[in-house]
């Protein structure tokens, strides 16, 4: 039996002109991880990420603290939802300055709204595959691990597909994995056993790397 870790990428830049991008904060989370790994002397078969700029910038940065030279392979299947894309769907005002409290809470109320419909086929994203597409391409990951490597692998993805995997591993409802999307932190880990037969979720959502009192302030969720 291996197991899958499912990390979420380091903090990006909400709120700036490029999200896509590690904040510097992002990249001390993701060289601490690595740290950990390297710690706690973790070996991988394969990495995994999405093609986005944040995916492939954690992963430099864990590789940073880790030491590992580990080729990555790239799968678009981890990539993220549009949530520009969703929430211009659907046509609502503005929820103003993302920096304030008051524009940060408009925007993620928003995001909700517009992540049931898509999930209902209410709305249709500019851009965007349907949510069942969206659905059917991160799961067939956990396929290709588990028809393709017996030992421990690393994946490093977003909230939404994440969450997608962990609600399906649960057999719970698309709803259901917009909460564990937006409780995700980042650069936590979770772990799903695997075997040629199965795939079973063994933890969610963890942070082991920032457990120290001297990190607590490193636990971010954007």
């Amino acid at each position: 039996m291996g197991t899958i870790h499912l990390v979420r990428h380091a903090q990006a830049s909400f709120g700036s002109d490029d999200y896509d991008r590690l904040s510097p904060l992002g990249w001390q989370q993701g060289r601490r991880l690595g740290e950990h790994f390297r710690a706690h002397g973790m070996r991988f078969e394969a990495v995994f990420t999405g093609t986005l700029r944040r995916h492939h910038e954690t992963w430099q940065a864990i590789r940073e603290g880790w030491g590992e030279p580990l080729d990555v392979q790239v799968w678009p299947g981890l990539n993220e939802y549009d949530s520009a894309a969703l929430i211009a769907a659907l046509h609502a005002p503005a929820p103003g300055d993302p920096h304030t409290p008051e524009g940060y809470r408009a925007h993620f109320r928003l995001l909700r709204d517009a992540l049931r419909q898509w999930m209902a086929g209410v709305i249709s994203p500019h851009g965007m595959p349907s949510y069942e597409a969206f659905r059917t391409a991160a799961v067939a990951l956990l396929d290709h691990v588990r028809q393709t490597h017996r030992g421990d692998v690393l994946v490093i993805s977003s909230g939404g597909p994440i969450a997608t995997l962990v609600a399906h591993l649960l057999g719970a409802s698309p709803e259901v994995s917009i909460e564990l999307n937006l409780r995700l932190r980042n650069t936590a880990v979770s772990e799903v056993a695997h075997t040629p037969k199965r795939c079973t979720l063994v933890s969610f959502n963890t942070l082991p790397h920032l457990a120290a009192p001297q990190h607590r302030d490193w636990i971010t969720h954007a």
